[in-house]
Protein backbone atom coordinates (compact mmCIF):
# COMPACT_ATOMS: atom_id res chain seq x y z
CA UNK A 1 0.00 0.00 0.00
CA UNK A 2 1.76 3.53 -1.17
CA UNK A 3 1.50 6.50 0.67
CA UNK A 4 -0.65 9.18 -0.78
CA UNK A 5 1.61 12.48 -1.19
CA UNK A 6 0.62 15.32 1.41
CA UNK A 7 0.82 12.05 4.44
CA UNK A 8 4.50 10.72 2.70
CA UNK A 9 5.29 14.90 3.20
CA UNK A 10 4.78 15.20 6.51
CA UNK A 11 6.39 12.36 7.74
CA UNK A 12 9.54 13.16 5.84
CA UNK A 13 9.30 16.60 7.47
CA UNK A 14 8.50 14.93 11.08
CA UNK A 15 11.62 13.09 10.10
CA UNK A 16 14.13 15.61 9.59
CA UNK A 17 12.96 17.76 12.56
CA UNK A 18 13.36 14.82 14.37
CA UNK A 19 17.22 14.50 12.77
CA UNK A 20 18.01 18.37 13.24
CA UNK A 21 16.74 18.36 16.45
CA UNK A 22 19.43 15.14 17.60
CA UNK A 23 22.17 16.79 15.61
CA UNK A 24 21.64 20.33 17.21
CA UNK A 25 21.55 18.50 21.08
CA UNK A 26 24.68 16.37 19.87
CA UNK A 27 26.34 19.14 18.45
CA UNK A 28 27.21 21.43 22.01
CA UNK A 29 29.14 18.23 23.61
CA UNK A 30 31.13 17.61 20.92
CA UNK A 31 32.20 20.58 20.07
CA UNK A 32 33.44 21.30 23.37
CA UNK A 33 34.92 17.08 23.13
CA UNK A 34 36.77 19.03 19.85
CA UNK A 35 37.75 21.87 21.29
CA UNK A 36 39.30 20.34 24.50
CA UNK A 37 41.09 17.64 22.45
CA UNK A 38 42.58 19.87 19.59
CA UNK A 39 42.73 23.33 21.50
CA UNK A 40 40.38 24.92 18.68
CA UNK A 41 38.67 28.19 19.73
CA UNK A 42 41.64 29.02 22.38
CA UNK A 43 40.36 25.92 24.74
CA UNK A 44 43.22 24.73 27.03
CA UNK A 45 44.51 21.63 28.31
CA UNK A 46 43.90 19.75 31.65
CA UNK A 47 47.26 18.45 32.65
CA UNK A 48 47.62 15.88 35.76
CA UNK A 49 51.40 17.01 36.37
CA UNK A 50 53.86 19.36 35.64
CA UNK A 51 56.09 19.31 32.27
CA UNK A 52 59.25 16.67 32.29
CA UNK A 53 60.40 18.81 30.38
CA UNK A 54 62.02 22.48 30.15
CA UNK A 55 63.61 24.60 27.73
CA UNK A 56 65.72 27.04 27.66
CA UNK A 57 63.37 29.35 25.28
CA UNK A 58 60.98 31.78 27.30
CA UNK A 59 57.28 32.70 26.55
CA UNK A 60 55.44 35.47 28.14
CA UNK A 61 52.06 34.98 29.32
CA UNK A 62 49.59 37.85 29.77
CA UNK A 63 46.77 37.41 31.60
CA UNK A 64 43.14 39.30 31.38
CA UNK A 65 39.96 39.30 33.36
CA UNK A 66 36.47 40.18 32.94
CA UNK A 67 32.91 40.02 33.65
CA UNK A 68 29.71 39.13 32.19
CA UNK A 69 27.45 42.22 32.15
CA UNK A 70 25.93 42.61 35.47
CA UNK A 71 27.95 40.16 37.38
CA UNK A 72 28.33 42.51 40.53
CA UNK A 73 32.16 41.25 41.48
CA UNK A 74 35.58 43.36 41.20
CA UNK A 75 37.56 40.96 39.07
CA UNK A 76 41.36 41.36 38.41
CA UNK A 77 44.93 39.31 37.65
CA UNK A 78 47.26 40.20 40.14
CA UNK A 79 50.16 39.92 38.34
CA UNK A 80 49.80 41.42 34.33
CA UNK A 81 52.28 39.40 32.39
CA UNK A 82 54.81 36.74 33.54
CA UNK A 83 57.63 35.32 31.36
CA UNK A 84 59.09 31.74 31.95
CA UNK A 85 60.35 29.20 30.58
CA UNK A 86 58.38 26.56 28.25
CA UNK A 87 57.70 23.40 29.92
CA UNK A 88 58.17 25.68 33.68
CA UNK A 89 55.37 25.39 36.20
CA UNK A 90 53.73 28.66 36.41
CA UNK A 91 51.69 30.10 39.40
CA UNK A 92 49.79 33.14 38.64
CA UNK A 93 46.80 34.82 40.88
CA UNK A 94 43.28 36.56 40.19
CA UNK A 95 41.43 38.54 42.84
CA UNK A 96 37.87 38.62 43.02
CA UNK A 97 35.45 40.91 45.50
CA UNK A 98 32.08 40.72 46.04
CA UNK A 99 31.48 44.43 47.44
CA UNK A 100 27.14 43.36 47.38
CA UNK A 101 25.69 42.49 50.80
CA UNK A 102 24.49 38.95 49.52
CA UNK A 103 26.83 36.15 48.74
CA UNK A 104 27.31 36.10 45.40
CA UNK A 105 28.04 32.94 42.77
CA UNK A 106 30.31 33.03 39.80
CA UNK A 107 31.96 30.48 37.01
CA UNK A 108 34.92 31.52 35.23
CA UNK A 109 34.90 30.61 31.35
CA UNK A 110 38.79 31.02 29.87
CA UNK A 111 40.28 30.79 26.92
CA UNK A 112 44.10 31.60 25.35
CA UNK A 113 44.94 33.70 22.20
CA UNK A 114 46.85 33.09 20.16
CA UNK A 115 44.41 30.15 19.72
CA UNK A 116 47.12 28.01 17.65
CA UNK A 117 48.43 28.11 21.78
CA UNK A 118 45.42 26.90 22.81
CA UNK A 119 46.53 22.81 23.25
CA UNK A 120 49.66 23.75 24.05
CA UNK A 121 49.05 25.57 27.29
CA UNK A 122 48.07 22.90 30.19
CA UNK A 123 46.21 23.72 33.46
CA UNK A 124 47.46 21.75 36.41
CA UNK A 125 44.82 23.38 38.75
CA UNK A 126 42.71 26.35 38.46
CA UNK A 127 39.38 28.22 39.99
CA UNK A 128 37.88 27.48 36.97
CA UNK A 129 37.24 24.04 37.00
CA UNK A 130 34.98 24.93 39.95
CA UNK A 131 32.01 27.34 41.07
CA UNK A 132 33.15 30.29 43.16
CA UNK A 133 31.10 31.60 46.29
CA UNK A 134 31.91 35.00 47.47
CA UNK A 135 29.99 35.87 50.28
CA UNK A 136 29.48 39.77 51.40
CA UNK A 137 32.71 42.02 51.50
CA UNK A 138 34.71 38.71 50.97
CA UNK A 139 37.97 39.36 48.98
CA UNK A 140 40.31 36.07 47.56
CA UNK A 141 43.19 35.36 45.47
CA UNK A 142 42.47 32.37 43.51
CA UNK A 143 45.07 30.47 41.72
CA UNK A 144 45.67 28.68 38.56
CA UNK A 145 48.85 26.32 38.09
CA UNK A 146 49.94 26.01 34.38
CA UNK A 147 52.87 25.20 31.61
CA UNK A 148 53.24 25.60 28.28
CA UNK A 149 54.27 22.20 26.30
CA UNK A 150 57.31 22.22 24.98
CA UNK A 151 56.02 20.21 22.03
CA UNK A 152 54.52 24.17 21.27
CA UNK A 153 57.99 25.05 19.18
CA UNK A 154 57.90 22.09 17.13
CA UNK A 155 54.44 22.98 15.45
CA UNK A 156 54.03 24.24 12.50
CA UNK A 157 51.77 27.31 13.30
CA UNK A 158 52.40 27.64 17.07
CA UNK A 159 56.01 27.38 16.91
CA UNK A 160 55.92 30.86 16.18
CA UNK A 161 53.97 32.26 19.34
CA UNK A 162 56.08 34.31 21.86
CA UNK A 163 53.56 35.64 23.78
CA UNK A 164 49.79 34.12 25.48
CA UNK A 165 47.09 35.91 26.79
CA UNK A 166 44.86 33.45 29.05
CA UNK A 167 41.81 35.54 29.76
CA UNK A 168 39.10 34.94 32.01
CA UNK A 169 35.16 35.92 31.66
CA UNK A 170 33.07 35.48 35.01
CA UNK A 171 29.15 35.34 34.99
CA UNK A 172 26.97 34.80 37.57
CA UNK A 173 25.14 31.52 38.26
CA UNK A 174 22.66 30.12 40.65
CA UNK A 175 23.98 30.04 44.56
CA UNK A 176 24.43 26.40 45.36
CA UNK A 177 21.39 24.56 47.21
CA UNK A 178 22.73 24.58 50.50
CA UNK A 179 23.81 28.06 50.63
CA UNK A 180 20.50 29.34 49.08
CA UNK A 181 18.81 26.94 51.48
CA UNK A 182 20.74 29.10 54.61
CA UNK A 183 19.97 32.64 53.11
CA UNK A 184 16.57 31.61 53.02
CA UNK A 185 16.34 30.72 56.20
CA UNK A 186 18.37 33.76 57.55
CA UNK A 187 16.08 36.35 55.63
CA UNK A 188 13.19 33.94 57.02
CA UNK A 189 14.42 34.71 60.70
CA UNK A 190 15.02 38.14 60.61
CA UNK A 191 11.94 38.49 59.37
Amino acid sequence: MAMNGPKKTVLQLVGVVVLMGGLSWASVPFYDWFCRVTGFGGVTGVAEGASEEILDQTIKVRFDASKERGMPWEFTPVVREMELRIGETGLAFYEAYNPTDRPVAGQAAYNVTPYEAGGFFEKIDCFCFTEQVLQPGERVQMPVTFFVDPELVTDRDAKYVHTITLSYTFYEIDLPEEIATLETNADTNTN
